[in-house]
């Protein structure tokens, strides 16, 4: 039971950490759509007010590195789900384990309290039977 138990809290310890890789990887692609989102306000915002072609160049160079970072991050929020996924079902796997060894556990003490107990009840009825015997005659 208890390497059932440390195996639980290994692979909780895994789950914990997959959801913390998902957090940061989740943040990143966030911030990266921010970042695409304030740009294209900007250049919104400048495009009406006169801007370069240099500008417009420039402009659309790093909106596309942006989406190109973005699709990379994307596909990185994807696997660390999946991954995520993958330790939350190992865990569920490990607590159903241990839960029957702790049905089994307990199973077994009851089974070890039922005969300590027809033992001592065996044990009176042979000592009222010396008693009586002894008393009878």
């Amino acid at each position: 039971m208890d390497v059932k138990e440390n195996e639980k809290e290994q692979s909780l310890a895994e789950y914990n950490q997959s959801v913390n890789d998902f957090e940061n990887v989740a943040n990143k692609l966030y911030d990266s759509l921010k970042q695409k989102e304030v740009l294209e306000e900007t250049t919104l915002a400048r495009l009406n007010s006169g801007m370069s072609v240099q500008e417009i160049r420039h402009y659309q160079q790093f909106v596309s590195n942006i989406e190109k970072t973005i699709t990379h991050y994307q596909k990185l929020v994807q696997l660390t789900r999946n991954r995520m996924n993958e330790k939350q079902m190992k865990l569920m796997q490990k607590n159903i384990e241990v839960k029957k060894y702790e049905k089994l556990k307990e199973k077994q003490l009851e089974q070890y309290v039922l005969a300590t107990k027809h033992s001592e009840n065996k044990q009176m009825d042979d000592l009222s039977i010396q008693s009586y015997m002894y008393r009878g005659s």
